[in-house]
């Protein structure tokens, strides 16, 4: 009966230490891509295609983990994943040959995009309608990841002189959560919770969930791509003080998914989404009402971290309690978002030099905009005869 009781706690831990291991790979491309240019001899823009590569992977490994989790045991698929992935980061900095490496990221981003999935739905299936707080601690070990991920590469370049040491040592990072999901028993697969009288808004309300991830996925991703950009361009601050602008976005973030993880226990996850865009709106609001003010830059970026910190995590909440989760259903999601990911900051790319350092605020506000607008349709068609009890 212990034995029994400890499996969610075991399970938890197994998907806390995966998504930090999934942080730290998310972050290593940046830091690492010049060494990565000086392997394969390449110039910048000829490397900067395994961003496109491992974007691709990521939408292939999101539709494709969606359909495992559904037919298979989740914990030895996460295990094999992790093994996949500590194998190509071990493998990446040995490539000299410039056509392998988008090659070697398609692999790894298919892996983290399976392990994506996985957390997410497997989690769910663990815990249920007591999801929130620990969906939000989830995606802070993520953050928690992505935020170690530089330092690591620092400190190894700068004892080493080389990047493959970073990439070993996230590899053998990876490798902890395969052993320990593998010691614990899979959660049973759900199925959809409504009836087929109900199909067509089961089809309906996933659709805007996708949509709105999608938009959201694109403003986070677009912010911190091109805020360190933005900032040098518009005047508002220096190369350093813009490095340090984008570190503070993600420090936000992170900091951001660990307060919220109470009142993801505590509040309807409607209000907490409702609260987190007006609050990226008014941050964005401050950074276009005051371009040039450098208090007004920090201030609206720490802002945008923290309002951004619970969007994510609270979608598969509400998600979670209005339609149940399944594994097809979370690939759908993560593949919108991983869409998103890619086209905004695309977008901007395109404005930035015809329109100036300005497109960048102006098209995240309208993408906010339209997630706004989105959130509110999701809330109509859930319909007022459907309750959400709070959880406490």
């Amino acid at each position: 009966m212990r034995t029994k009781l400890l499996r969610p706690v075991s399970s938890t831990i197994g998907y806390y230490v995966a998504f930090t291991a999934l942080g730290l790979e998310a972050a290593i491309l940046g830091p690492t891509l010049p060494g990565l240019a000086e392997n394969t001899h390449s110039s910048l823009s000829e490397i900067s295609a395994v961003f496109a590569a491992s974007s691709l992977g990521y939408l292939l490994g999101s539709l494709l983990g969606g359909r495992l989790y559904d037919r298979a045991p989740g914990h030895p698929v996460m295990a094999t994943v992790l093994v996949t992935m500590a194998g190509m980061l071990a493998l990446v900095p040995l490539i000299s040959v410039l056509w392998l490496l988008p090659a070697a990221w398609v692999v790894l981003g298919a892996a983290a995009g399976v392990l994506d999935v996985g957390g997410n739905t497997l989690l769910v299936w663990v815990h249920g309608r007591r999801l929130g707080p620990f969906m939000n601690a989830l995606h802070f070990f993520f953050g928690a990841g992505a935020f170690i991920s530089p330092i690591i590469v620092a400190q190894t370049v700068s004892a080493s002189g080389d990047i493959a040491w970073s990439y070993w040592a996230l590899a053998l990072l990876a490798l902890p959560g395969a052993f320990w999901l593998l010691r614990v028993p899979s959660p049973a697969a759900r199925r959809d919770r409504r009836d087929d009288s109900e199909s067509q808004a089961n089809h309906l309300l996933p659709a805007l969930i996708a949509v709105f991830l999608f938009l959201y996925v694109g403003a986070e991703v677009a912010f911190s791509g091109w805020i360190f950009t933005y900032a040098v361009a518009s005047g508002a601050c220096g190369e350093a003080a813009a490095a340090h602008l984008t570190s503070a976005f993600w420090g936000a973030l992170t900091l951001g998914r660990l307060a919220t993880v109470p009142a993801g226990g505590r509040m309807r996850p409607r209000f907490i989404l409702l609260g987190c865009l007006l609050g990226c709106l008014a941050s964005v609001g401050a950074l276009l009402l005051w371009p040039e003010s450098v208090m007004a830059v920090w201030l609206g970026t720490l802002g945008l971290g923290l309002s951004m910190a619970a969007i994510f995590p609270t979608t598969i909440t509400l998600a979670e309690r209005q339609l149940g989760i399944t594994g097809r259903r979370t690939g759908l999601f993560l593949a919108a978002s991983g869409a998103g990911g890619i086209l905004l900051p695309w977008t901007i790319g395109q404005l930035f030099e015809p329109v100036g350092p300005a497109a960048t605020l102006y098209a995240i506000a309208v993408d906010l905009t339209a997630a706004l607008i989105v959130f509110a349709a999701i809330e109509i068609g859930r319909g007022r005869s459907q309750t959400e009890p709070a959880e406490g």
